[in-house]
């Protein structure tokens, strides 16, 4: 089996090379994952249930990173095995490159496989494992993407009542403007809502700065 690639990914070179070094995200993001854990700084085991073609079987494995270039590539070396499922076992090399304000993520696959695996057609096992990488790089854009609005307001809801409070001297002028727009008393939840988005802002600019 042999497959290529490529994917950009909304985010800067150093934040990809530690997902992909991340056993907890690497979990939530590769199809059918049970379980992800570190057995070494180089070597991780894989526990996942997976369907290539007519084959739906559980198979664990381990993976080794090789010749790393820390944040740019590296080489991993990989085999599993889904019991009477069959077996597989191949290279795969990853590169990454920033490319405007994300990363330009490069990978080849070799890899050979056996059992009944080795029996449905290679093509067969490209498709299922095309699928594969795709909804794993979809999953890894969505974790590593910048979050909506919406979902940093949902965050915020769950924060302690103290560290939503705004600043005595910015309360007036804010409560000002939110009465002249038309938005009636100044009610806790706006009064957070707003000084959620000044804070996110902040933030933002001073991620940026340093």
């Amino acid at each position: 089996m042999e497959l290529q690639g490529e994917q950009w990914i909304p985010a800067g070179r150093e934040t990809v090379w530690r997902a992909l070094d991340d056993p907890e995200l690497l979990a939530r993001c590769v199809p059918g994952c049970e379980e992800i854990r570190r057995l070494g700084e180089n070597e991780m085991e894989a526990r996942l249930l997976a369907k290539i073609g007519p084959v739906r079987a559980h198979f664990s494995g381990r993976i080794r990173r090789l010749d790393v270039v820390e944040p740019q590539s590296c080489r991993i070396a990989f085999e599993g095995s889904g019991g009477a499922a069959g077996m597989a076992k191949g290279e795969s090399r990853v590169t990454l490159a920033t490319e405007g304000n994300g990363t330009r993520l490069t990978y080849t696959v070799e890899a050979a496989v056996g059992g009944k695996l080795g029996q449905i057609g290679g093509r067969l096992v490209n498709a299922s494992a095309r699928k594969m990488a795709d909804e794993f790089f979809l999953a890894l854009n969505e974790q590593l993407a910048p979050k909506p609005a919406a979902q940093v307001l949902e965050a915020a809801a769950d924060m302690p009542e103290a560290r939503r409070e705004p600043a005595p001297t910015l309360a007036a002028p804010v409560r000002a403007a939110a009465a002249s727009a038309g938005f009636g008393p100044w009610s806790g939840e706006l009064q957070r809502l707003l000084w959620l988005a000044i804070g996110s802002g902040i933030g933002w600019l001073a991620s940026r700065a340093f």
